[in-house]
């Protein structure tokens, strides 16, 4: 977690806060803190490549009690994704920075930050991707050393399945339609690929066996029609024929799936003689 350098030394036992903690703090573990977390809202996909990092911005709504002071130096907030269960995550994603509020009343604030992801540094692999739930959470030193602190004097709350979102692999598609120019009437053929990011060699495989569509957009129009729809192969590879009527522009789009983002293949134009 990079941004929870400043926490480390108690993120152990900041887990322990799910469990009931009587009103009398108990020596050593982190009272339940005085504050909520709604308004949760995060874009409804996040693509990530191979390597560029990608940051996704988040807000929320944090609501306190009178006593937390959320302006004080040691108090930190964010929102961050995760996989699994929030007491027991399969994986979390975070942001580099945490999160930054802007007061609205005496105990409300809005809050905004981003989940940075890192793909070139290994922070997904293949299997991650598909939907993700985000949770907030809130800590307050109270004047306590992070290094060094009096558990009990430090609070924590933590609220999860806030909201989802799909980190998907980012996709690619290409389309070549020839030949160049073509007789009215004659066959045309549209070929090219559908592949994604593999997050684990770093590198665009194809997406085998996917329902892709050939569309057409007539010179002087701005629409597409779907012509018809073809799979791809093995290696991602598409190869569609058409009678070719027209002056336009042809392209294969692919609709997307839970784990791999729509994405429409340049039109290629071809002259019709």
């Amino acid at each position: 977690m990079r941004i929870r350098a400043t926490v480390a030394a108690v993120s152990g036992a900041l887990a322990l806060s799910a469990l009931a903690v009587p009103a009398a703090h108990a020596a050593g573990t982190p009272y339940t803190l005085g504050v909520s977390f709604s308004n949760v809202k995060i874009a409804s996909t996040v693509k990530v490549g191979t390597t560029n990092e990608v940051s996704a911005t988040y807000t929320y709504t944090l609501t306190h009690d009178a006593s937390v002071d959320i302006t004080a130096d040691d108090f930190y907030t964010d929102a961050y994704l995760y996989r699994g269960t929030l007491d027991d995550p399969a994986k979390t994603l975070e942001g580099d920075d945490f999160a930054t509020c802007t007061v609205t009343s005496s105990t409300t604030a809005t809050c905004e930050g981003t989940v940075d992801i890192y793909p070139a540094d290994g922070d997904l692999q293949n299997a991650d991707a598909g939907s993700w739930k985000l949770a907030a959470e809130a800590t307050a030193f109270n004047g306590q050393d992070p290094n060094n602190p009096d558990m009990g004097k430090v609070g924590f709350k933590d609220q999860g399945d806030l909201a989802t979102t799909l980190v998907q692999r980012y996709s690619k598609l290409t389309a070549n339609a020839g030949p160049e120019p073509v007789g009215k009437g004659k066959t045309l053929t549209t070929t090219g690929k559908l592949s994604r990011a593999n997050w684990e060699d770093h590198q665009y495989h194809g997406y085998a066996n996917q329902p892709v569509k050939l569309q057409f957009r007539k010179a002087g129009t701005t629409t597409y029609t779907t012509v018809k729809t073809v799979y791809s192969d093995a290696y991602g590879n598409l190869k569609a024929t058409a009678t070719a009527q027209y002056d336009g522009y042809w392209r294969f789009s692919f609709a997307g799936t839970s784990t791999t983002p729509a994405v429409n293949a340049t039109g290629d134009y071809v002259d019709v003689q």
